[in-house]
Order: structure tokens, then sequence, then C-alpha cells
């Protein structure tokens, strides 16, 4: 029969927030950014001041605890425990405590500042008139600061309200001054408020301390592998967690000046920074077993060891850097560009961009690859991987067996071989012919074939229907105007459709009856049949220009009078024939 996982341990305030701040307890910011509003920070104090319970708090024992320094500073001992749960609850009680700022979820560091009316126990959140109001403390932190009495700060406060209050006219009776004080000292109490925390064994693996969390925290959101290695890395590999955070961060916001993460398709998070350092790194997509490797663990035998944690480390901190090397991110994305895909609107699962980033650099790092092939391989492979989905359902097994396929591998070749057969295996005649079509038969706006199509667009120079303009000119992310300058038209508008008799949405709205115009053409057109919008719009324009827009824009000869249901099932064929004709120009690009 198997002991009990964990047992009951009572702390104070101010014990927890010393054992942070030795390094009994380790609470590493990564795991998830601080992501408690102001108010809700607020309502934390103003209930442990009345009394009331907080909740629990969930630690871990650390099965590789020890006397070794951590992180490059070495500013203190690897952490007894790992918190699992309430880390924003103790973040927000740190943070005020010591005065700390805290990472928002832009990462951005930011002091939490909970103000206090002695007068009547009201605590607020501060904004610039509270900081001005001579009757709140206006951020409490201030009171704990030096870890002295509270009777310095309450006789500081109580004079400067005294001073304004009579500047006002008015008096501070000898009441309200016992009032405040003993109101400031109940605050200042806080330091020994209960807390009950719940220590899971060293024993307990990963996978039962996730699947706790979730029995006993029903709000909260299951914790994942990437979790667990980034708490891991705070431990181990300060620097380590904080290059993820400041890539992550820098990609966020336009730089000032010089290189940077920051690009038009996505703002990564560091757990999806880590996905791919660790395909690169170990050649794995499943999370579970690199997190015990990470321990030091022996897979076959279960036992720990500090020399094989360090080596696995150093894979980790190898991959890691060649992932964050902006010249290899950039171009990564540049392959994208290339393959059609103008910036993140076109992307549709984030995830297929990661993991297509991590065999980039497998290609590139492991079997050195020469940058142009590998971009025509990579921007293909993401194209075939973005219009299948690849990787939705159950990314993490597809990817995995996707990473297996080089293993004993060793040359550029055999590399681009393995892709070049999936591709292909893949995006057969049948898909072609048959399966695409069929997936065109939609009305959703957010698609990856719809995205797939206009990809291929851009790739084949296609112009806007009537208009001289290219669609990649008009995909392009520097255009931000209030209206975007392109628009989805109703090739059959709505209106006109309703008066045929058609009403069913999943008919009107399907992306065959979409088509790209200049949104002044759009509301030009209005919801006039196309027998009549056609030839006015046609005028301009030569006959092979019209051919060609045609073509491109997969409308069959005599569109404009065709039946409403021949016309989407011709148009289907021939949108799926404009996507494989994309996708195969980018073979011959080079």
């Amino acid at each position: 029969m198997r002991t009990t996982l964990f047992k009951e341990v009572g702390y104070s305030l101010s014990k927890l927030v010393h054992d942070v701040d030795c390094g009994e307890v380790g609470l590493p910011d990564i795991q998830r950014p601080f992501v408690w509003k102001p108010a809700k920070v607020r309502d934390l104090f103003d209930s442990m001041y009345r009394g009331f319970p907080v909740g629990y708090l969930l630690f871990w024992a650390n099965p590789s605890g020890g006397g070794r320094q951590i992180g490059t500073d070495a500013k203190q001992a690897v952490p007894r425990l790992l918190i699992v749960d309430g880390q924003q609850r103790l973040t927000s009680l740190y943070a005020v405590l010591r005065g700390r700022p805290v990472l928002n979820k832009d990462y951005e560091e930011k002091r939490i500042q909970v103000a206090f009316r002695p007068a009547d126990a009201k605590f607020e959140v501060a904004d610039a008139a509270i900081r001005r109001d001579p009757e709140f403390i206006a951020d409490i932190s201030g009171l704990w600061a030096d870890g002295g009495s509270s009777r310095r700060f309450i006789n500081g406060f109580i004079d400067r309200l005294a001073a304004h209050r009579e500047a006002a006219g008015r008096t501070i009776t000898e009441a309200d001054e016992d009032r405040i004080a003993e109101n400031i000292d109940r605050l200042y109490d806080l330091q020994t408020y209960p807390f009950t925390a719940l220590e899971l064994s060293a024993s307990v693996d990963a996978e039962e301390v996730a699947d706790v969390f979730v029995r006993i925290n029903s709000e909260g959101v299951r914790l994942n592998q990437a979790d667990f290695i980034l708490t891991l890395m705070s431990v181990y590999w300060d620097e380590g967690r904080h290059q993820l955070e400041t890539f992550a961060r820098d990609a966020r916001r336009p730089p000032a000046s010089g290189p940077s993460a920051h690009n038009q398709f996505v703002e990564p998070d560091p757990d999806q920074l880590l996905r791919v350092a660790v395909g690169l790194g170990f050649r794995r997509a499943r999370l579970q077993h690199v997190y015990s490797i990470l321990r030091g663990k022996d897979l076959e035998t279960g036992e720990y060891s500090d020399e094989r944690r360090e080596r696995q480390f150093e894979v980790l901190k190898e991959a890691q850097a060649y992932a964050l090397d902006l010249q290899h991110w950039h171009d990564y994305l540049k392959a994208l560009v290339w393959a059609g895909f103008r910036s993140g609107a076109m992307v549709t699962s984030e995830t297929t961009l990661y993991y297509c980033y991590a065999l980039y650099l497998v290609g590139r790092r492991d079997f050195g690859v020469e940058p142009r092939r590998l971009r025509s391989l990579i921007g293909r492979w993401f194209f075939m991987s973005a219009l299948t989905r690849r990787y939705t359902g159950s990314p993490e097994s597809v990817m995995e067996q996707d990473l297996a396929r080089f293993r004993g591998l060793e040359t550029a070749d055999e590399f681009a071989a393995v892709l070049e057969r999936i591709m292909s295996d893949t995006l057969t005649e049948d898909f072609w012919a048959i399966t695409l079509p069929n997936e065109l038969a939609t009305t959703a706006s957010y698609s990856p074939v719809l995205f797939a199509y206009y990809a291929a667009l851009n790739v084949l120079d296609a112009r806007v229907l009537f208009s001289h303009l290219r669609v990649s000119e008009m995909l392009d992310p520097a255009f931000d105007a209030k209206r975007s300058a392109l628009e989805r038209h109703h090739l059959f508008p709505k209106a006109y459709l309703k008066r045929e008799g058609i009403r069913d949405r999943s008919r009107v709205n399907q992306i065959a009856n979409y088509a790209l115009v200049e949104w002044a053409d759009n509301g030009a057109i209005a919801d006039a049949p196309p027998s009549e919008y056609v030839p006015t719009f046609s005028d301009g324009f030569t006959d092979d220009e019209l051919d060609q827009m045609r073509y491109h824009h997969g409308l069959p000869p005599g569109w404009e009078t065709a039946p409403y249901e021949d016309f989407l099932e011709q148009r289907r064929q021939r949108l799926a024939a404009v996507t494989r004709d994309g996708f195969a120009s980018l073979g011959q690009r080079g």
C-alpha cells in the first residue's frame, strides 16, 4: 500500500517570504507571467486583513535539492520546495511585502502598488489621485521595507496627516490617532497571517503532480511538461530561463535600434521557444521524457545522477543558443514569406510555425543543408503542413514521428529526401482533386485551406480581381489603415442570392463565393449580380489580363450567368488547382 503523497505544513506569511528570499522555496516567475489584475491583489490583502482564508499553497519537494548554487549570479541555494499551485498568490504577497517588481503578460517589469486608508481600513489600487491624498498610505510595501517596528511609520504618517488636516482647517483627534494606529498595526501584523501548504513528496513524478493539481484545483489550467522544464531551468540554469524571457519580450515590440526578435508573424512564449530548442537538441517533441532526462534520470534504471543532469543541460544550452540566434530566426521567417505567407494573419497554427522552425534548425545545424535549398525545403514543408493541418490534433505525436525519421541519417541529401518523400506521399493526386475541393466547401474565414490559396496567389504573382495591384502588395502587413486595403467580396452578393431564394449561410458564405478585391470596388459592386458588374469592371483590361485574372481567381468560363451551385462546385476545383500550381511553383523557384 502506497503511503500518502503529501504532508500538511503551516507557514506564517513572514516565513514564506523569508524562505523565498533565502532560496528554500523556488518561485520561478517564468513558470507563468504574472496575470493577476491589481484589483485582485488588493482584494487578497483585504481578505487577509479581515481574517478570511485565502487558500492553500501546493509545494513539490525537489528531488535534486542540495547545496549547489543556482543561476549565473549564484544568488541562492537550490530550492528545497518548488511551488506548483498558488504561484500568483505567493508572487503577489512576496512582491508587495518586499516592494519588488513582477513580470506582466508582456514580460515588462511592473510594481504592484496597493494603497490603504487607515482611517477606515479601506484598500485601493494606487492611482495618481490616491498618491496625492495624505489620507492614504499610497504603497503599503513601505510598511515592511526596513524590517523594523511599525511605530516610527505610524508616527510619521499621523504627523503628515495632522499637518494636512490642519492646513485644511480640520483637526485629528486622539480617537482618530488611536484608530489609525490600531489599523496600521493590524496591517503590519499581516506578517503573521497563517497559511496552509501541502508539500508533495519528492517521489511524486511530474505526471502525478499535474494530476494532483487538476484534481484539487478545478479552476486551474493543467500543468504541462513545459511548465516543469521551465521550473527546472529556474533552478539549474537561471540564465537560460531569462534568455527565453528576453527573446519573448523583444518579439512583442519593435526595436528602438539594432537587431531584434520582433517580426510580423508571431509573439512567442517561453514554452514555445523551449519546444523548438528541445526538438533541435534532443530530437523530441514529447516533453515528458525530456523533463526526466533534464532531472538527471536514467530512464531504464530510474536512478538520478548530477553528472547526467549537467550533461543534458549542456545539450539544451547549445540547442537553445542556436534556436534564439536572431539570424537563424529571421532566415526561417523569410522562408515563410518566400512560400507566400506574408504575416501571422495567414497562419492558423502557431504550433506548425514552431515545429517547422525546429526542422529548419535541424537541417541547418545537423545536416548542413545549403541555405537556399533549405529555404525551399522548409518553405514548401510549411506550406504543406499548414494546408493539411499536419501539426493539429496530435501535434506532439506527429512531430515525434517526423523527428525520428532523421535518426541514423548523415547527409543533407538524406535529410531533404525524407521531407520530399513525406510531401509527395501527403499531397497526392487524390488530395488535390478530391480532398482539397471538399475542404473548400466551408464558410470558415480563418481557414488554413483559404490562406494556402492566398499564399499560392502571392507565389504566382497574381493581381487582385479587377485591379492592376498584386495580391502580395495588398496583403503586406505594412498596410494598416482603418479599413483593409483588400476585402473579400461575395461574387454572388448576398442580397442577390436572397432574391433568388438562396438564404442558407453555408451556401451563401462559402469560400468559393469570395474573391479578393480592393475595398473601393467592393463598395461599388454592392448588391449587383455578376452578370451586371463584371462587364463594367472588365473595362480597361486586355483579354490576356482577364484570362489571367479568371485563372488566378478560379473563375470558370461564363461563371457570371452560371447556376449558383454549379458555380460553387467548379470554383472549388479551380481554387484547389491554383493552390496546387502555387505549391508546384515553389519547387521551381529555388
